[in-house]
C-alpha cells in the first residue's frame, strides 16, 4: 500500500462519514481532495459502481418516504439520461487538466451557495425538473459530484427530514446506475480504476454507521456547514493549483483565488455560528414553549 492508496483510504473513510450523517457527501469531499493526486477517468470510474450501492442503501433505508416524493423528482430523474450521456462524452474526450479546471470551477459556487444558506421555493417543479436533471447529469458523469445542487433544490423545498433523504437517494440512484451503464458502454473502466475499489470500499462500510450514529449527537445544519466549508477550502486550493498547472496564471498570484475564498467562507461561517445558528436555536425554543404550552388543552376532554 502506497502512499497515495493510503490517503485515498483516509478520504474516503472520512467522506463515507459525512454520507452516513448526512445521506449525500460522499463524492463531494473525495473528488476535490482525490484529484490533488489522481485524474477524472481514473477515479470517476472506481467511485460511480460504489456510489450505486451507496445509494440503494440510502434509498432502502429511506423507503417509506418514497411514496411521497417519487412523483416530484421523476421529471428529474428523466432529464439525468441525456446529462450524463453528454458528460461520459466530455469524460472520454477533455484533456484531464482542463477536465479538473472545469470540475472544480463548477463545484466552488455550489458549494458556497450550500454555505451561504441559500433557499429559494421553485413553483413550478415539473417544468425545471426536465432541465435541472439534464444539468445534474452532465455534472454527475463529469464530476460523480450531484450533492450540492440537489441538497439546495431538495432543501428549498420544504421536504421533511425522511422525504428529503427518499428524494435524494432515488435521485441518486438513478444518476449512479445510468453513469455506470454510460462509462461501461464508453470502456472507461481499467484495471487503474478497479484497483482503487478494495481501498474505498472498507471505508465506506466503517464510515457510514459512525456517520449516522453521530448526526444523532450533532445539529444536522453545523454539521453540514462545517463539511461545505472544508469543501470550499480544498476546492480553492485546487483551483489555484490549476491555474498555475495550466499557465493560466504564472505566478503565485494564483493562490490569490485561495486567499478569496478563504475571506468569503470564513465570512459566511462566523454569520453562520452568530447570526443563523443562535436564531434557529430561538425558533426552536419558541416552538418548544408553544407546545408545552398547548398541550394541556390538546389533552383535555
Amino acid at each position: 500500500m502506497d502512499t497515495q492508496h493510503l490517503a485515498l483510504l483516509a478520504i474516503t473513510f472520512g467522506a463515507a462519514i459525512v454520507n452516513g450523517a448526512l445521506g449525500y457527501g460522499f463524492s463531494s469531499i473525495t473528488v476535490p481532495i482525490a484529484l490533488l493526486f489522481l485524474t477524472n477517468r481514473v477515479l470517476n470510474p472506481a467511485l460511480v459502481p460504489i456510489e450505486v450501492a451507496l445509494n440503494a442503501y440510502v434509498l432502502w433505508v429511506n423507503r417509506e418516504s418514497l411514496p411521497n416524493v417519487w412523483r416530484r423528482v421523476f421529471p428529474i430523474v428523466i432529464g439525468l439520461l441525456p446529462g450524463v450521456i453528454i458528460g461520459t462524452a466530455i469524460v472520454t474526450q477533455v484533456n484531464p487538466g482542463w477536465l479538473k479546471f472545469w470540475t472544480f470551477l463548477v463545484l466552488l459556487p455550489l458549494i458556497l451557495l450550500q454555505a451561504a444558506g441559500f433557499r429559494r421555493p421553485i413553483k413550478s417543479e415539473r417544468s425545471v425538473g426536465l432541465g435541472f436533471g439534464a444539468g445534474v447529469g452532465v455534472l454527475y458523469s463529469v464530476t460523480t459530484i450531484s450533492g450540492p445542487p440537489l441538497a439546495v433544490m431538495l432543501s428549498n423545498q420544504g421536504l421533511t427530514k425522511r422525504d428529503f433523504r427518499a428524494a435524494l437517494g432515488f435521485i441518486r440512484l438513478a444518476e449512479s446506475s445510468f453513469t455506470a451503464i454510460a462509462y461501461a458502454w464508453a470502456g472507461l473502466y481499467s484495471v487503474e480504476s478497479l484497483n482503487l475499489v478494495p481501498y474505498i470500499v472498507p471505508s465506506i462500510a466503517i464510515g457510514v454507521p459512525i456517520g449516522a450514529a453521530l448526526i444523532q449527537r450533532i445539529r444536522p445544519e453545523t454539521f453540514r456547514r462545517v463539511c461545505m466549508s472544508f469543501d470550499a477550502w480544498i476546492v480553492g486550493f485546487g483551483l489555484s493549483n490549476l491555474l498555475k498547472d495550466l499557465r493560466l496564471v504564472e505566478t503565485n498570484l494564483a493562490f490569490l483565488l485561495l486567499l478569496a475564498v478563504g475571506i468569503l467562507d470564513t465570512w459566511l461561517l462566523y454569520r453562520f455560528f452568530t447570526v443563523q445558528l443562535p436564531t434557529a436555536k430561538r425558533a426552536e425554543t419558541l416552538a418548544q414553549a408553544a407546545h408545552i404550552q398547548s398541550a394541556p388543552a390538546d389533552s383535555s376532554p
